[in-house]
């Protein structure tokens, strides 16, 4: 697997003040002393103007107002610059302590001298410097307005009332420059899925839309998330670097120049190696303030992800990881620390409330150092600002339909946030259209439109994913019902579909293309399901298919989850939220095609390719045998909705809860 050569930037960063030391002889120009005698502590307030100076300023200023020697200002230069030569890049690295300084070649007493005089006679002070960080996660390739219910954002009680159409690149970028000119230190940043389970407008070209529309978007960082690795760590890797497709090529036919931000995976290791797959944090300097962002994705991706695009890698803890870089970042000069965490939790409130709050992403923010700050999360599109034991943790809910404003205040001489807040800001649709967004979306929906706007059937009622209170929703059983009917041949006789697979709602009146309310288009099938992944059919023995149906109550940061699987007409069963782990529901409450459950009996069970794998932490799945290929899940979605329109969903009751 080929390096991603930030890594390199990387380990400058951790070597920074062992680069470039010669002996005082040969570093001093004027000076045989080389030790930076100033009589400024070293790490002290004193100190921190004349870092900042030296950690600032251009060339010209350093030679031809600080009056240094020439060779002295271009070796702070080429210091700043780190290996690629050029400011403003990853590797760029600064100056912590007045050690580090002197220790530049061509640097000693004169010229810490001059430094300081400079810095005296300017009156250049440190201080407290304002930024603003402005996040998201989540966005999953949603460059038009998501529809339904995953386009809204509850602002109220009544989630029928209080709501408000929120999402689409378009306004979100315009958004973020209205939310951005408001501070000049300003970052972009993601926790995760960024691309991945996207629209077919982002999907038919392997989600370079997406890459390309965040670059316009002004992204600067961005953690990895478990969709990051649908395709696989090479794919990742290219839509880093960028370059065509290996097997599609590019197919807009104008080429592919990768993100222009960098996504950081700190907990995700090459088996081989032992070494990151990508850099695990990146340091942003504003004056003399510097902050460090940790990226990672969860621990329990692989539990989340088909096998073949987390092979050959290691998914580590997220609270060890993070804990253990504290120390690595402190040595580098660094105070502020924001982690950029794929992983979530829940909340009873509303997007900007901390309310009831559950979840793994909550345990995982307690096991933190300390030194943490802020915690921006996501995966769970859940929406929230919290404050855990003094750390700001947020989340922005999904699609892109709301951004973080997290406002740091940074000492510059301690290097400490002294002060820190954060709110939700609704992408409204009420703003002017970003042009360079929309222009985006044209090109790439002039070449997607004829497959994407194809009519494919009609529905009576828009079917929504929300599963109700006993976990069974209208999209769960069209999907499993579609999947179970596509594998008649196979003699299925139940089907299941895991409710992360279903991406939104099957708009009734969303027109996509110019078709008439109710008309569903293909582009509308794929927003639904968007992996492609193919029908398997195998046998199960009734125990297993118990085993399973138990299987959807896990552990997850210590906390019990529920991941209830949607299923075909064919089963029903009752389940107990009060049973222990294991004994959710009683056996005798499951039937198939209205015939109680045999434990001995073979049935024949289809699921998706992810499913089959052992995907969402299913393992019992692996062991089916007598495996029966079939079409892509998508393709069987469309044949049924084809072959039952309008189609009427039928009232929910599959599934039951004591």
């Amino acid at each position: 697997m080929p390096r991603f050569p930030l890594l390199t930037a990387l380990a400058l960063f951790a070597t920074a003040c062992a680069d470039d030391v010669s002996s005082p002889a040969d570093d001093e120009l004027d000076d045989e002393d080389a030790s930076f005698g100033s009589g400024k502590a070293d790490g002290g307030p004193e100190s921190c103007p004349v870092l900042k100076l030296a950690n600032s300023a251009d060339f010209d200023t350093l030679d031809d107002d600080v009056r240094l020697n020439k060779k002295a200002a271009q070796a702070i230069i080429d210091y700043r610059e780190g290996a690629d030569g050029t400011l403003g890049t990853a590797d760029d690295r600064w100056f912590a302590t007045m050690a580090a300084l002197d220790a530049v070649k061509y640097i000693g007493p004169k010229a810490l001298s001059q430094l300081e005089d400079y810095v005296a006679d300017e009156g250049i002070v440190c201080g407290e410097v304002s930024v603003q960080l402005l996040a998201f996660n989540d966005f999953h390739g949603n460059l038009r307005p998501p529809s339904g219910s995953s386009g809204r954002i509850q602002t109220g009680p009544n989630a029928l009332v209080d709501r408000v159409d929120a999402g689409g690149v378009e306004f979100m970028a315009t958004h973020m420059q209205l939310l951005a000119a408001q501070n000049p230190n300003t970052l972009v940043v993601a926790a995760g899925d960024v691309i991945g389970a996207t629209p077919l407008l982002s999907a038919l070209f392997h989600d370079e839309p997406t890459i390309e529309s965040m670059n316009l978007l002004g992204l600067d960082i961005a953690s990895v998330g478990n969709h990051e690795f649908d395709e696989g760590p090479e794919e990742l890797l290219r839509m880093q670097l960028g370059g065509c497709h290996p097997v599609d090529g590019c197919a807009d036919g104008d080429g592919f120049a990768g993100a222009a931000y960098n996504y950081l995976a700190a907990n995700v290791i090459e088996s081989d190696s032992q070494e990151p797959l990508l850099p695990p944090y990146e340091i942003r300097r504003f004056g003399n303030a510097s902050i460090a962002f940790i990226g990672m994705t969860l621990e329990g991706t692989p539990l989340v992800t088909t096998p073949s695009g987390v092979a050959g890698l290691e998914f580590r803890d997220e609270a060890e990881t993070v804990n253990a870089l504290v120390p690595e970042l402190r040595e580098l000069g660094v105070e502020a620390i924001v982690v950029l965490l794929h992983e979530g939790g829940a909340q009873t409130g509303l997007f900007n409330e901390c309310t009831g709050i559950s979840g793994p992403l909550f345990q995982i923010v307690q096991n933190f150092d300390d030194a943490v700050d802020v915690v921006v999360a996501g995966h769970t599109n859940a929406a929230h600002i919290c404050d855990i034991e003094g750390k700001i943790v947020t989340s922005a809910a999904s699609f892109g339909r709301l951004i973080t404003d997290i406002d740091l205040v940074i000492d510059e001489a301690t290097g400490d946030i002294v002060n820190k807040a954060a709110a939700n800001v609704i992408v409204t649709r009420n703003v002017a259209l970003a042009a360079d967004q929309t222009a985006l979306i044209s090109h790439y929906d002039a070449i997607a439109a004829p497959l994407a706007n194809r009519i494919v059937g009609s529905i009576a009622q828009t079917l929504v994913r929300a599963p109700n209170a006993a976990g069974e929703s209208q999209m769960g059983n069209i999907i499993a019902d579609a999947q179970l009917a596509a594998s008649a041949a196979a003699s299925a006789e139940v089907a299941f579909m895991n409710p992360g697979g279903i991406r939104t709602d099957l708009v009734a009146e969303q027109i996509s293309g110019g078709e008439a309310v109710g008309q569903v288009t293909y582009g509308e099938l794929f927003a639904v399901q968007p992996f492609s992944n193919n029908l398997m059919t195998l046998s199960l023995t009734g125990a297993q298919l118990e085993t399973a149906l138990e299987q959807q109550w896990r552990l997850s940061g210590g906390v019990e989850v529920a991941m209830l699987l949607q299923v075909s007409d064919s089963l029903r069963y009752t389940w107990n939220s009060a049973g222990p782990m294991g004994n959710h529901i009683d056996p005798a409450s499951i039937t198939i095609a209205g015939q109680p459950l045999d434990l001995a009996r073979t049935y024949r069970v289809t699921v998706n390719s992810f499913l089959a794998e052992g995907g969402d932490g299913f393992p019992v799945f692996r062991d089916g045998t007598n495996r029966t290929g079939g079409q892509l899940d998508v393709d069987a979605l469309e044949a049924f909705v084809t072959g039952n329109s309008p189609y009427i969903a039928p009232a929910l009751g599959r599934i039951t809860r004591l």
